[in-house]
């Protein structure tokens, strides 16, 4: 990036990041609710699978990256929330002058890694990965970026969901002739 030149170092993952297991933050039924105060949360593709109106147990210290320690999944939270599984590492920074969270977060969502045993993948392999970290103007400089991008992101699904709601409709009202195509 132009006006950053200082060197990157390179920093193990658990020398910036420290984990917390989740068991004070579990929910403790599966029935969850379609609306309530507290998203509970899991680090796949669902996410968010439901909420609680729960009072106790909810983990507050934000921000913070949950990670799955079997699938490896990871998500950035920034929100007060419970989780569902045991198997969730909740990440957080070891020193806030060091490094910045969403940099981290979307340098692991680079890391490729093979899931193929069942284990604890977190203390095991990825809090010892080595990572180049550049200063931390730099980091807070590209996490902006790819903040702005992902912003972009979800404006533009959001466009197009409407543009399918949209053609949805206009396909209802002219396959059954509630609007007529004019005749050129």
């Amino acid at each position: 990036m132009k006006g950053f030149n200082q060197a990157w170092q390179r920093v193990r993952l658990g020398d910036i990041l420290s984990y917390e297991q989740p068991t004070k933050f579990l929910v403790a039924t599966t029935q969850y609710l379609q609306k309530g105060f507290t998203p509970i949360l899991t680090a796949g593709k669902t996410f968010i699978l439901g909420y609680t109106n729960d009072k106790h147990g909810i983990y507050t210290n934000i921000p913070v990256i949950i990670f799955d320690d079997f699938t490896t999944d990871s998500k950035m939270v920034n929100f007060p929330f419970k989780v569902k599984s045991s198997a969730i590492k909740i990440l957080s920074l070891r020193d806030n002058n060091q490094a910045d969270l969403k940099y981290i977060y979307e340098k692991l969502t680079l890391l490729k890694h093979q899931v193929t045993d069942h284990k604890r993948y977190w203390i095991d392999e990825f809090s010892n990965i080595e990572i180049l970290l550049p200063p931390l103007n730099e980091q807070i400089a590209i996490a902006n970026i790819l903040s702005d991008l992902d912003h972009e992101i979800i404006s533009l699904k959001n466009k197009k969901r409407q543009f399918d709601n949209i053609k949805k409709a206009l396909n209802h009202d002219l396959m059954s002739a509630k609007i007529r195509v004019l005749r050129k």
